[in-house]
């Protein structure tokens, strides 16, 4: 494997390889490993999976030791892939609090923010999009149904 980052590397089975390409990789590349679990309930409105968090999400942990803790998302780094959130906290040397760093996979994602127009722009995509798909197969069949009578009739 290179020294740096590299996007022609595929797979490997060596774990090493695995943790270097994630802490080698671009922001951009380590944005896409920010995403989280949707619960059940959001699934069914977006029709989607996971979705990256941002500001203000409503979350629930999963896993560790804050399992089954709720709390809005205070901050999202995507440099070392680390979620903060307001109500999850621990006592610092000095007696300050200090927001516990998550990790993406230990959380689900209960309630959107929708306050952000990109956030709002990207879950409607994703219901026009299954919206469109069945209405062009609709209109797909009744157009070869069509053809199919056509050719039929001038025989």
């Amino acid at each position: 494997m290179k020294a740096k980052f590299s996007l022609n590397w595929i797979s490997s089975s060596q774990r090493r390889k695995q943790r270097k390409y994630r802490y080698n990789a671009p922001l951009h590349i380590k944005r896409k490993f920010m995403k989280c679990n949707l619960s059940k309930f959001l699934r069914g409105d977006t029709k989607r999976k996971n979705i990256i968090p941002i500001k203000g999400d409503k979350i629930r942990v999963m896993r560790g030791s804050f399992k089954n803790k709720e709390g809005v998302v205070r901050e999202v780094n995507s440099k070392h892939t680390k979620i903060y959130v307001e109500e999850i906290k621990k006592k610092g040397e000095k007696g300050k609090d200090i927001f516990v760093p998550l990790e993406p996979s230990n959380i689900q994602i209960i309630e959107l923010n929708l306050k952000n127009p990109r956030r709002i722009k990207e879950t409607e995509i994703t219901k026009t999009k299954t919206k469109e798909t069945k209405k062009e197969t609709k209109e797909t069949k009744t157009e070869t149904k069509q053809k199919e009578e056509k050719k039929s009739d001038k025989k």
